[in-house]
């Protein structure tokens, strides 16, 4: 399995010869603009809620790529009614897909699209590949559901918002993956915006001190789980 990051709170992943792309806010974020989107390929394109710096370049990559929306209810079929193709499924729900099982998991935080309208309840997924099993955390606070997933999966990696303000901060993030059961950790959701900054160094010392990996990569960097 290979994971991208691709800035903010956008991941690539590459398992079973399949590409799915996470969130992806790509074209207006000042910090990827190396990143050509009509050069990324994706099967599917898993969005975690409906805020624009999670879905802005959805619509534009799945029309060329004729990928499979995977979301909550409302988000999937808000792209459905675009004629873009789709998969709906709920908070607890899981499908077997061609490159593995996915879960959606809950998510504390809030969602609705630009315009205001409402984007179903927010969340995150768990994916369960053929070798290695991912939690993608979406925007979230520290919440106590999180200890459920480690009772169904256990984890090869946790991605984890870090950039306080709208989400967890780092020592919530720490919190996190003791919940989760899982010590190496992709952090994300932090540096785009004032308001979610973070000192990188101290961030990392934080997590080594727990014991624990943080992996804070450049934007357009992979790693292999």
């Amino acid at each position: 399995m290979k994971i991208t990051f691709y800035g903010h709170a956008s991941i690539g992943i590459e398992v079973a010869s399949k590409h799915i792309l996470v969130d992806p806010y790509i074209s207006a974020n000042p910090k990827a603009n190396h990143i050509n989107i009509h050069s990324l390929k994706a099967d599917y394109i898993l969005i975690t809620h409906a805020h624009n710096d999670h879905i802005l370049d959805v619509e534009a990559i799945a029309k060329r790529t004729n990928a499979v929306i995977v979301s909550n209810y409302e988000i999937a079929n808000h792209f459905g009614d675009k004629g873009l193709k789709y998969h709906p499924m709920n908070h607890g729900g899981s499908w077997k897909f061609d490159f593995g099982t996915v879960k959606y998991v809950n998510a504390i935080h809030t969602s609705s699209f630009l315009d205001g309208s409402y984007g179903g309840n927010p969340g995150g997924f768990v994916i369960e590949g053929e070798h290695k099993n991912i939690y993608i955390a979406g925007d979230t606070a520290l919440t106590m559901d999180m200890k459920l997933i480690p009772m169904r999966t256990k984890l090869d990696l946790a991605v984890l918002p870090i950039g306080d303000n709208f989400t967890m901060n780092v020592d919530d993030a720490i919190l996190a993956s003791d919940f989760v059961d899982c010590d190496k950790v992709l952090g994300y959701h932090y540096d785009t915006f004032g308001y979610i900054e973070i000192n990188h160094d101290e961030a990392k010392k934080k997590f080594f001190d727990a014991g624990k990996d943080l992996m804070l990569l450049e934007i357009g960097e992979s790693i292999n789980l």
